[in-house]
Parts: structure tokens; sequence; C-alpha cells
């Protein structure tokens, strides 16, 4: 049975595959945004596309009303600019004050969804070195570990109107399209890839095809609540990473950038691309997921044709 689902944050990479997957499988799709035009462009066949501005829910409480389920994937890019106090405050506020928003509305309506799904991040824990993160482990100490801890108590919030609550802690998304993958194949084109940081750090991948695999299934399994972890079952670290890209693209791996040098050219962001992790999706295993992608070589080896 098709369910009507509401989804902010469409026009990210997460989003948009998302909003094609659930339209494809017959879902009546309705995108917040705040680009009505730029997101149809992209996303054709929604059922609705309302203008979205997280800070006035006046404008679009109504379209929640007699909805299966709300997908709240805004907030604004983590590596978009350099973290300046002031950025700081709008990666902060941007999850927050939209997350309370959305759940304060929710309360409200006389037909709740069934379910509210919030995007989180791996970077709850922080830098955590060799330590096997499950999504029992309490939160970290740095900046963006205390962004998702904010992010997902806001989320959680929403239980209290009796609405099952998901908080996806989404590890580093494999895309030659957008992310992390399609900024290190430059160098690697140029027969100057390799590791960043001390290449010592584990590193929590999965495909674009998984996570939206991961929405999907959080959205259809009641059993799924509260936090769940949304990575590859075998994460490594940041030197076999680029080794296997380096092998995939019959290409060097051994150009190494130093913390320092990632720190003058991107700024703060680098504690964020250098932290070790070392995340297990215990819950989505338990419950029965099936990653697509569990090994990484065959993983790049599908997004690099």
């Amino acid at each position: 049975m098709s369910k009507k689902i509401v989804i902010t944050g469409a026009s990210g990479l997460i989003g948009t595959n998302l909003c094609k997957a659930l339209i494809s499988r017959g879902d009546e799709v309705f995108i917040f945004t705040r680009s009505v035009n730029k997101t149809k462009s992209t996303i054709s066949n929604a059922s609705n596309y309302i203008e979205w501005d997280y800070k006035k829910p006046s404008d679009w409480s109504k379209y929640l009303n007699n909805k299966d389920a709300v997908i709240h994937l805004a907030g604004a890019n983590i590596s978009g600019k350099r973290w300046t106090e002031n950025y700081k405050k709008i990666i902060l506020k941007s999850r927050e004050e939209s997350t309370k928003n959305l759940v304060e509305a929710i309360g409200s309506l006389k037909e709740k969804p069934s379910v509210f799904i919030s995007a989180s991040g791996v970077n709850y824990y922080g830098d955590s070195g060799d330590e096997v993160l499950t999504e029992q482990r309490e939160t970290g100490n740095d900046f963006l570990a205390k962004v998702c801890k904010i992010w997902e108590d806001e989320a959680a919030q929403v239980e209290n109107a009796g609405v099952r609550r998901v908080s996806i802690r989404t590890g580093v998304v494999l895309s030659t399209k957008e992310g992390a993958l399609k900024k290190m194949l430059i160098p690697f084109r140029f027969f100057i890839g390799g590791p960043l940081g001390n290449g010592k750090q584990w590193f929590p991948w999965l495909h674009i095809d998984d996570i939206v695999n991961i929405y999907i299934y959080c959205l259809d399994n009641n059993s799924l609540n509260g936090a769940v972890n949304a990575c590859s079952p075998y994460p490594v670290t940041m030197n076999e990473f680029a080794k296997t890209l380096g092998k995939v693209m019959n290409r060097p791996s051994f150009f190494k950038v130093p913390k320092f040098i990632l720190r003058l050219a991107v700024g703060e962001v680098t504690e964020s691309v250098t932290a070790s992790m070392k995340v297990i999706p215990q819950k989505l295993l338990e419950n029965g997921f099936k990653f697509k992608f569990e090994n990484l070589e065959n993983a790049l080896r599908d997004l690099i044709k």
C-alpha cells in the first residue's frame, strides 16, 4: 500500500535519490523546499511542492496533516563553507530549529504521521580511535557531536505525541555526483591521490544505494526506532580506503595529505574529515537489513564505471 510522505531537504544527495526511489515504488511524495522551481527540475512527479522556510511553520504546518510519514533531511551543508563562528551557528540552528518546529507542528495535528525520520550523523560519536561504535555508545565532545546530540534530542520530542522516531546516523555516503568521493577522485585522476590525515583513522562509508534503502527500511519497519547507524558493516581505515580507490582507478594511492595541510585548506572542518569512527550498524543487522554493497571494492567499482 502506497504511503503519503513529506520530505524536507529533498534537493540534497540523499534526498534526491530517496524521493525518486519512493515515487518509483508508488508512494506519494510531498516536498518541502526553499526553491520550488529548482526542485521540480531535478525531481519530477512529486505529489506536491511546498515552499519551505523552517522559521515559519504557519506557512506549511497544514501540509503535514493526514500523512503517513515525515522524513527530515534539511540542514546547512556541513562542508559547504569554512567553519567561522557564524557558520557554526548556522549549522546548528538550521538543524535544531527546523526539527523543533517540525516536531511541534506534528504534535498539533489531528491526523499525525506514524513515523518521523530525521537525519543525523556518525559524528555523534566524535573522534573515537579504534573503539567499536554501536548505537548504545554515548556522544562525543566535539562540535559536530554536540550538533548531532541536540538534533536528535529535538527529534526525540515527537515521541511525546505518540509518533515513532528514527534518527539515522549516516556515515560517509559514496557517490560520484556529490560528497567526499567526488572530491577525492580529482587528485587520483591526476596520479596524486592518497589518504587524508595520518590514514589510520576509521572511515565509516556506505554506497548511495544503501543509504536510500536504509531510509525506506526504517520507514516500513515499525520495529526500528531511536538511533540507527547507517554505514557498511565493514568499516575501513583511511589508508585502506585510499588503497582500494587507487586499485579500482588503477592509480597510485601513496600521496598523503597531512592534517596541517587540510587545516590550511579548509579550516576546522578538518577535524570531522580526519576523525576516527569505527561504526557498526548493529540495529540494522539485528533487524535483518541486507546491504547491497558490504564490500568497499565492489561499491567503488559500481560507482566508478
